[in-house]
């Protein structure tokens, strides 16, 4: 069976893989996920607050910052607290490039404009195949409005653009009160993939010590709708490839996702849990579906969901909300 697939400019042997994520920090795991055969892999990324310490660390050591004090980088993270700095995030990349053929892709974090873009020029120099940069922002402000925080985004991107010439990726979240819109603003602004959705952190409260608990919950199927939904929504509406990211578990997560628009499906999650040889599980269910189902190749199904062909186009709209809502009644 032909599960090829084409994002970002690479065509791939499956439409499968490994996201930002712990999952490439070592080399090991990154040749058993090739020899289980991901497609492509995301490097865990590296964050706008990294860089701007460096640079501050930087000024402060040359004496040119003359309006600062060390203070200043208080509200970053400790060194500490990050796995690796700029120089070790270059090295291990450029170590994976040579440990493997699939492509690598680097990833950037951050949301305003600002001198660490340039990093991005130094990931395309390290060997970096393509670049994913997750636009991360849980606006706080009261006086910030959404027109801004659109606005800031797109000047981010086109910074990254302008910085780098291989393929670029943009992962956004779903809280845009007009994703089908920003989502064409990002394409004409330079990015050749939008990939939904990045997983916003999520505090629980801890009640005995009247304290946020900083717990990471790992994704679930089930978060695996929004996702569609929106896939369904852009295919054939932007000129950029899509991809899914947040709750792909099974093969089967990943056909809906191919089916809805995907043309990379992203995980971690699953990985984490069941280690690289789920990659052959998946893969195999993929196939065996696609058999039973009388396909002759992956590419059949891409977008056969989306609101363009969907059979149904309302099941994405308002007319299956309001049927859903009318049509519920509670368990005998």
């Amino acid at each position: 069976m032909d599960l090829k697939s084409r994002y970002l400019g690479f065509d791939l042997p499956n439409p499968l893989i490994s996201s930002a994520g712990p999952m490439a920090d070592t080399l090991d795991e990154v040749k058993r996920m090739e020899d289980a055969g991901i497609a492509m892999i995301v490097l865990r990324s590296i964050f706008q607050e990294q860089l701007a310490r460096e640079e501050l660390a930087m000024d402060i050591g040359l004496g040119q910052a003359d309006n600062s004090s060390p203070e200043a980088a208080s509200y970053l993270p400790r060194p500490v607290d990050f796995r690796v700095g700029p120089d070790e995030y270059l090295e291990h990349l450029a170590r994976v490039k040579t440990a493997v053929k699939v492509p690598i892709v680097a990833s950037l974090n951050g949301v305003t404009v600002g001198g660490w873009t340039s990093f991005a020029a130094q990931l395309a120099q390290a060997g970096a195949d393509a670049l994913e940069l997750n636009i991360y922002d849980p606006v706080l402000d009261l006086d910030t409005d959404s027109a801004t925080v659109e606005k800031e985004t797109i000047e981010v991107i086109r910074a990254v653009r302008k910085a780098v010439k291989i393929p670029l990726a943009v992962k956004l979240s779903p809280f845009y009160t007009g994703l089908p819109h920003i989502a064409r603003q990002m394409e004409k602004a330079g990015a050749n993939a939008l990939v939904l959705f990045n997983r916003f952190y999520q505090p629980d409260l801890d009640l005995e010590k009247l304290a946020p608990r900083m717990d990471l919950h790992l994704s679930t199927s089930e978060e695996l709708p929004l996702r569609l939904r929106w896939l369904a929504a852009l295919w054939g509406r932007v000129d950029c490839d899509l991809a899914a990211t947040g709750g792909v578990h099974t093969g089967m997560d990943a056909l809906k996702a191919v089916s809805a628009g995907a043309a990379g499906v992203q995980m971690t999650s699953a990985l984490l849990k069941n280690g690289s040889k789920h990659i052959i599980t998946m893969r195999q269910a993929m196939v065996q579906w696609l058999e039973d189902h009388e396909y002759e190749n992956l590419a059949q199904l891409r977008g056969s969901m989306s609101l363009l062909r969907a059979p149904d186009p309302s099941a994405y709209e308002r007319g299956n909300y309001m049927h859903l809502l009318q049509s519920w009644s509670p368990p005998m």
